[in-house]
């Protein structure tokens, strides 16, 4: 355990973004699993309306710092190309 004031203040503050960064991951994934229930029932509007919070999850993950940005770009990417081929 730490000793030091600030030490002790930084494991509390680390302590809670750490669990505000599980909550965001744990959203964002939700919102790409609902893309794919949509598409996995062939329902293309369920999907073109999901996508685009899934969308919005994954730019704001990125832009946070909680996935990488060719993490998020590759997960938009291959989402996109679900909903594209099943709106076809």
């Amino acid at each position: 355990m730490a000793n030091i004031k600030s030490a002790i203040k930084r494991v509390k503050t680390s302590e809670a973004a750490r669990a505000h960064n599980i909550a965001q991951k744990s959203a964002v994934r939700t919102n790409v699993k609902k893309v794919e229930a949509a598409i996995a029932l062939n329902d293309a509007t369920a999907a073109n309306e999901s996508i685009v919070a899934a969308v919005k999850g994954l730019d704001k993950a990125a832009t946070k710092g909680l996935i990488s940005k060719n993490a998020a770009a590759r997960k938009k990417s291959r989402l996109m190309k679900k909903v594209n081929k099943l709106n076809a």
